[in-house]
């Protein structure tokens, strides 16, 4: 066999060998890089990408799973500047923006159950919990008046969704540190009811890591079911799930019903552990809120404790 039968028979060999995977023969170029995954509304860690591969090999680490909402103060090009990141113990007015990224701050945004955008504070060791409603500048900056009860360190959640086309939601968090003699407390222990201004709420359903399920939470008041709760920023309750340890802040979608007794959302938490859930709920033209522990991956349904540390701040409801 002379030299050029060889080279041919050799080319044929390669392209019958790996023609599948690069498109040899084909007379088509490498395969393209897969689209970046999103979850939730929120861009996610792009498993492939992250490998370096565009399948998962054997022997190789498992893909990165996207992470929780909350746990950055920049993702997808936002930022999350505080310009009082030490508010002093007792009720101060919070200032903070979102700016994107080229540092301007964001004026334009899509409301979402009722609100531009919602902003959450709590402590770190989870007993105190704060659902303000700030007014927006002209420029951009967002200011609202805020108790905090103790000093230590809080958390602040910026939940929203730029208005500029293609944008998805995000959740930023950014931590504040209110100066003082800092002792924190334990978390409240597992119980099914919560007990707020007369009204007691139970908890039921399960919540389980990386499956989402149904939580049910029933509004009772003297023994008798609230039925005529009142529509809640676009619902008749809104719930916030945080983890305990770093405050990994948890998506929750109400589900639709009625104005009671019970409201239903669906959760899914990102691993086994304990979290804390917060229910705001509006009776009589005031919103309170009811706050559980709960261990996800536990055996049974979920239960939570009453406790009156985490009440709504209800001078905090101002929106511009």
């Amino acid at each position: 066999m002379n030299t050029g039968v060889k080279i041919t028979a050799f080319a044929a060999a390669l392209a019958a060998t790996f023609g599948t995977a690069y498109g040899v023969g084909k007379g088509v170029g490498p395969v393209d890089e897969p689209k970046k995954a999103e979850h939730a509304g929120h861009a996610a860690q792009d498993p492939q990408k992250t490998s370096g591969h565009e399948g998962h090999e054997e022997g190789a680490p498992a893909p990165a799973a996207a992470l929780p909402g909350g746990l950055q103060i920049s993702q997808d090009g936002y930022t999350l500047a505080l310009e009082t990141p030490t508010p002093a113990v007792g009720r101060s007015t919070l200032k903070f923006s979102i700016k994107d990224a080229t540092g301007k701050k964001v004026t334009a945004f899509t409301t979402e159950h009722g609100k531009e955008l919602h902003f959450i504070v709590a402590s770190r060791d989870l007993n105190t919990f704060r659902h303000l409603h700030p007014v927006k500048a002209a420029d951009g900056t967002w200011s609202v008046d805020a108790d905090l009860p103790t000093a230590g360190g809080y958390k602040a959640f910026a939940d929203f969704k730029p208005a500029a086309p293609g944008a998805k939601g995000v959740t930023l968090g950014a931590d504040l540190s209110v100066p003082g003699a800092y002792a924190p407390k334990p978390l409240p222990a597992v119980a099914p009811t919560a007990t707020v201004d007369g009204y007691q709420v139970r908890l039921g359903g399960v919540l389980d890591p990386g499956k989402p399920g149904e939580l049910r939470l029933t509004v009772t008041k003297g023994g008798r079911p609230v039925t005529d709760l009142e529509p809640y920023l676009g619902a008749y309750g809104h719930l916030v799930a945080l983890r305990d340890g770093d405050l990994a802040y948890l998506h929750v979608h109400p589900n639709e019903g009625g104005p009671g007794p019970d409201v239903s959302f669906t959760a899914e938490a990102p691993s086994a552990g304990t979290y804390r859930l917060f229910l705001d709920f509006q009776h009589e033209g005031k919103v309170r809120t009811a706050s559980f522990t709960v261990k996800a991956g536990a055996t049974g349904k979920t239960a939570a404790e009453p406790t009156g540390a985490a009440t709504h701040d209800a001078g905090g409801h101002a929106h511009g």
